[in-house]
């Protein structure tokens, strides 16, 4: 007999999440805002600081940064072929959290396939959070009937490893 696999057992990218942190607004968000757009093809959302830092100079509601969340599958995946081809298909142990998820940057966004160094933009790096999850797991965030997800249910750190070499063919450094 053959085995047949649930396909509610099968991890799968919820969402990843891209994003440019810039510490102030006017043209230098502006200019991160332009490259999230070049880079993902989707308008960016500003985000606002939710304190007031006087060291750091920021005021509570004051625009901070930038991000785009993608979750069409599709060009989910050509994003992190793309992003992983940055970092040569090698991302560190340490990136992977407890839960499965994946977060790792990218020093500048010239680094992506085909894009080119403009000189009125400058230099932006940014951060990139994927998150994997199993089908069902939406009954945490819904507004009706919220439950727990199971810890069999979840996905964990090894599993989100495997998954990511065998779906990306990434080389995990472990330290």
């Amino acid at each position: 007999m053959s085995e047949t696999v649930n396909p509610m057992q099968l991890p799968r990218i919820t969402k990843v999440t891209v994003n440019i942190g810039v510490g102030e607004g006017g043209n230098r968000l502006l200019l991160a805002e332009r490259v999230l757009k070049l880079v993902t093809n989707q308008e960016p959302v500003r985000t606002l600081s939710k304190k007031t830092n006087r060291d750091l100079g920021t005021r509570e509601g004051a625009p901070i940064g930038c991000k785009v969340t993608l979750r069409n599958q599709d060009h989910i995946k050509q994003f992190l072929k793309d992003a992983f081809w940055c970092r040569e298909n090698t991302i560190p142990g340490w990136n992977f959290d407890v839960q499965g998820n994946l977060s790792f940057g990218i020093r500048d966004y010239t680094d992506f396939p085909e894009m080119k160094y403009d000189p009125e933009i400058g230099i932006f790096g940014m951060d990139i959070n994927v998150v994997l999850e199993r089908p069902g797991h939406r009954v945490s965030r819904r507004r009706r009937r919220a439950h727990r997800v199971g810890m069999s249910h979840r996905v964990s750190r090894t599993e989100s490893l495997e998954w990511f070499r065998g779906q990306f063919g990434l080389t995990v450094v472990e330290e």
